[in-house]
């Protein structure tokens, strides 16, 4: 991974902060199979700079952005540079700070705290991914305001304070417009440096496409990553809305042809089945159609081995 930022341009005085940073605090064997090995790279120099040189500074970082701009991907990829252990903390209406901090059970016939993921990660120096923060009521996560802050503790009724481990960052991501969303506290947004995450671009896209299937011919991946770009600006001309802007549904998409699949049915799995609506769902069908044969296969797609 190291090496990876060293291509994306990442200043060398950031790199060698961030090798001192795994220096001084190497995992322990015992949450080593917390660190994430990620399946997509997160493309984007700026991005990496900004969010690097924020934990290396000590602070909480919150993402922010619209769909498919790669939030919970960078959030990964994070974690993994600098070899920190990984905790997935979804958000939800009825979190509570019980789902987050830890509870009472009973154990060995006596009572006795089982800790939550903010508690394990902080504990242990890990990375706690924060998942749409602005899904959960702003009164559950006021028991973080303490941990985020600079008193980086955890006061736990009953129980003695915790101390937050000097590695453990929280990087919390958050995506406005999804239904049961909400304005982010004040209080708590203030706890974070704030990063708006871009559109990925064409470039980066058939970057990724090529990670992740190097045998892709480059004019299949640009067509791809074309396709992409007509489906977000038609959302963002309020002609559809953003359910068939899935990029997920799309790498998934080509690994079924590699497997497979002809591409016109891949693309209707991965894509055009996202939509339940019949009219959006046949523009975005005729939108595939005009640029790309489905009757396409991975013998047209990909070069020969």
């Amino acid at each position: 991974m190291i090496e990876f930022l060293r291509s994306e341009g990442i200043d060398e005085s950031v790199l060698a902060r961030l090798e001192d940073f795994r220096r001084a605090y190497p995992c322990t064997e015992g949450s080593a199979h917390r660190i994430p090995h990620p399946k997509f790279r997160y493309y984007g120099r700026e991005i990496w700079q900004k969010a690097l040189i924020a934990l290396l500074s000590g602070e909480n970082i919150l993402l922010v952005g619209p769909k498919a701009t790669g939030k919970n991907v960078l959030a990964e990829n994070l974690a993994a540079v600098f070899g920190r252990p990984a905790w997935d903390i979804s958000f939800y209406l009825n979190t509570d700070a019980a789902s987050l901090i830890g509870t009472d059970t009973f154990r060995d016939g006596q009572v006795s705290f089982r800790q939550g993921p903010v508690t394990q990660c902080a504990e242990q120096g890990g990375f706690g991914v924060l998942d749409e923060i602005n899904m959960a009521k702003n009164e559950s996560l006021a028991v973080l305001h303490a941990t985020l802050d600079f008193r980086r503790i955890i006061d736990v009724p009953g129980y003695d304070r915790i101390l937050l481990h000097p590695a453990t960052r929280f990087i919390a991501t958050m995506n406005y417009g999804y239904a049961g969303t909400r304005e982010l506290n004040e209080a708590l947004a203030s706890r974070f440096m704030v990063i708006n995450m871009p559109i990925v671009s064409g470039e980066n896209l058939q970057k990724l496409l090529l990670e992740q299937h190097p045998t892709l011919k480059a004019t299949w991946a640009e067509q791809l990553a074309g396709l992409f770009e007509d489906i977000r600006q038609k959302c963002e001309s309020s002609e559809i809305s953003t359910k068939a802007l899935d990029l997920r549904g799309l790498l998934a998409s080509v690994t079924l042809v590699e497997n497979g699949l002809r591409l016109g049915p891949a693309l209707e799995m991965g894509l055009v089945n996202k939509i339940f609506d019949d009219f959006e769902r046949q523009l975005v069908a005729d939108m595939i159609r005009l640029r790309i044969d489905g009757a396409l296969s991975a013998e047209d797609l990909f070069e020969r081995t």
